[in-house]
């Protein structure tokens, strides 16, 4: 997700968290809320200009799709009665009767084709998502591949047979907006109208968030709380804290501080499982020395001086596992020994020689390697330990450079080149190989956070994504993965799994298979 992200702290998934812990005052009504960790959404809650864990999070609570993923990543039809493919491009949906968002307004066929269509001309950060709709290009009006046939039916064509489509339908890019939403974005996404399972009660800014069920949900995630307070911390040892003292209800970013006592501090209530998730760090392609064949001698050799398995040992107790590729281990075609693989491996002599050969042909590489990270994630003491390693193997300075909060972090690596790396990292939209690459790698798109383009890479994906069949799908997104691992746009680190422990206060506790609580199933004693 969210993208991008999705975003990957140390500890687990890094939320960046956002300002300050918890105050009895936030809260909007005498409702006995179940009080979790959240990061500062970077902006308005809209589905489409969503792309980042804190918004995410949140989003997902409060719209409903036309398919929705349960806890072990299944897909199970939520606002769609049915999906029925005619042909080979084609998808007819029917949608649930009698659906309304919660103004009671009703959710027909032409919302869900006028948002799409909505996100599109205004090129949204997640327009990128709509791009197998025949018809589409950033900006155009209306997409020529979607009908609507009357209230409760529209179709989608596709520019080709593409068989895992409907399975992406669950993503919040494809969430349904009111018509406020197209009028007034800005406005709106600071007091949506939803159609999910929760409405919006409150959001002070930089402290809580609050939701509460909506009656007016027509789905099957039904609530089983009296709301969620997401609780924004400025750092996890401090949420740790308020967990242990039954301050907070729910964490699944337990901070490697704890890592060789929470299941002690937390008796039963604590898991650790794997997830869809990945943790990396990014190098922006027009970096000095390393753009072209310097740049891939200049990242492989960073990429070798990395002591992954240590730093998972000695840092995270063995709750990472060091990455082989840029996906996840929990996906279906996952393949640890991939052509190039070798460059993540451990090789210090190597790195050395590959430096030292970049040196020679291209100018000496002079000044800091800053590694960038937000301090409000748990990741200071793996920046600083890869920055140690780099810096012992390849003789430069390379330094750990924190920002105050994830907000201000990304904001800085997005609208300009920041040197260095920066932490950036995957949390899964949908259970495939597919949304790990395409939306971080393939040119012009907004997750794309180091720029990196390759038109071999871009053509892999396009025919991975119309493979008639799994298998063929991996085989295809794997050769693509090949050009990622000659070139390393982002350096693959760490596999996270998600290491959570909850309250005495709650129960029904289960963490996803992209590693967040299951919000919805959460219960108060």
């Amino acid at each position: 997700m969210r993208k991008l992200c999705g975003v990957l702290g140390a500890s687990t998934l890094a939320f960046g968290l956002a300002a300050c812990g918890s105050d009895a005052g936030d809260t909007a009504s005498d409702a006995n809320y179940v009080t979790v960790l959240g990061t500062e959404p970077q902006q308005g809650l809209i589905p489409a200009m969503t792309n980042e864990n804190g918004g995410g999070r949140v989003v997902d609570m409060l719209y409903s799709g036309l398919i929705y993923y349960d806890a072990e990543g299944k897909v199970h039809n939520e606002m769609a009665e049915s999906i029925e493919q005619e042909g080979d491009k084609t998808y007819k949906v029917t949608l649930k009767p009698d659906l309304k968002f919660s103004d009671g307004s009703p959710v027909t066929s032409a919302t869900f084709v006028d948002t799409w269509n909505y996100a599109v001309a205004n090129e949204q950060l997640n327009e990128s998502f709509f791009s197998s709709i025949k018809g589409y290009e950033p900006g155009v009006k209306e997409m020529e591949g979607l009908k609507v046939i009357d209230d409760r039916t529209f179709t989608i064509e596709l520019t080709q047979p593409e068989s895992d489509f409907p399975t992406r339908l669950g993503y919040n890019a494809y969430f349904p907006l009111p018509k406020a939403g197209l009028d007034d974005p800005e406005g709106f996404g600071e007091n949506p109208v939803s159609n999910g399972p929760y409405k919006l009660v409150s959001w002070n800014h930089n402290q809580s968030l609050i939701i509460e069920p909506n009656p007016e949900y027509g789905g099957e995630r039904t609530p089983q709380n009296e709301g969620i307070q997401y609780t924004f911390y400025n750092d996890t040892d401090a949420a740790y804290m308020d967990l242990l003292a039954n301050n907070l209800d729910v964490l699944e970013a337990i901070p490697s501080s704890a890592f060789g006592n929470y299941e002690a501090d937390l008796a039963e209530r604590s898991e650790t499982k794997p997830a869809a998730t990945y943790l990396e760090m990014s190098i922006h392609e027009e970096t000095p020395h390393f753009k072209g064949e310097e740049g891939v001698l200049h990242r492989q050799a960073i990429s070798m001086s990395i002591n992954r398995a240590e730093i998972a040992e000695s840092i995270f107790k063995g709750t990472r596992t060091p990455a082989r590729d840029f996906t996840s281990p929990v996906l279906d075609g996952y393949d640890d020994d991939l052509p190039g693989s070798s460059n993540l491996d451990y090789n210090p002599k190597k790195a050395k020689q590959l430096w030292k050969e970049a040196d020679e042909k291209y100018g000496k590489f002079e000044g800091q390697f800053p590694i960038n990270y937000n301090t409000d994630g748990d990741n200071k003491d793996w920046a600083d330990a890869v920055a140690n390693n780099i810096s012992n193997t390849l003789g430069i300075e390379s330094v750990g450079s924190p920002f105050p909060d994830f907000k201000s972090f990304r904001d800085a690596y997005r609208k300009e080149r920041m040197d260095g790396a920066y932490r950036t990292a995957w949390l899964a939209d949908y259970p495939s190989m597919g949304n790990f690459l395409g939306p971080n790698f393939t040119s012009d798109v907004a997750s794309n956070d180091a720029k990196y383009s390759n038109p071999d890479f871009d053509e892999l994906i396009v025919k991975a994504n119309g493979a008639k069949s799994s298998e063929e799908a991996a085989k295809l997104y794997n050769q693509a993965q090949e050009l990622l691992l000659r070139d390393l746009p982002a350096i693959p680190l760490f596999y996270p799994n998600v290491v959570g422990g909850w309250s005495q206060n709650v129960d029904n506790v289960e963490f996803s298979w992209k590693s967040l609580p299951v919000y919805y199933a959460i219960t108060k004693k």
